[in-house]
């Protein structure tokens, strides 16, 4: 019997916020994000959008532009971090 074990890239972007207090709420801003597709985020960032699959610059690229669309003129500062982690699969 034989074992194959495969590696697979998945990417995570990670959004750090910085709110305004004469800004949009909490809420509504997570409302937005998770809209989105992004989950509340733990380790240090408050949100987490999973991709499922390894993207390119030019996607993480666009997706940036997207948060930023979305956030327009609701005073919210924004930080956007990606990694990509290996898995493994039997």
């Amino acid at each position: 019997m034989e074992f194959r074990t495969q590696r697979h890239e998945m990417t995570r972007t990670f959004l750090l916020l910085a709110l305004d207090s004469e800004g949009a709420p909490y809420s509504e801003v997570a409302d937005i994000l998770q809209d989105m597709g992004f989950q509340r985020g733990t380790s240090g960032y408050d949100f987490v959008y999973d991709w499922g699959r390894d993207v390119t610059i030019q996607e993480s690229l666009e997706f940036a532009d997207r948060i930023q669309a979305s956030l327009r003129g609701k005073r919210v500062g924004f930080r956007v971090e990606s990694t990509e982690d290996s898995i493994l699969e039997s």
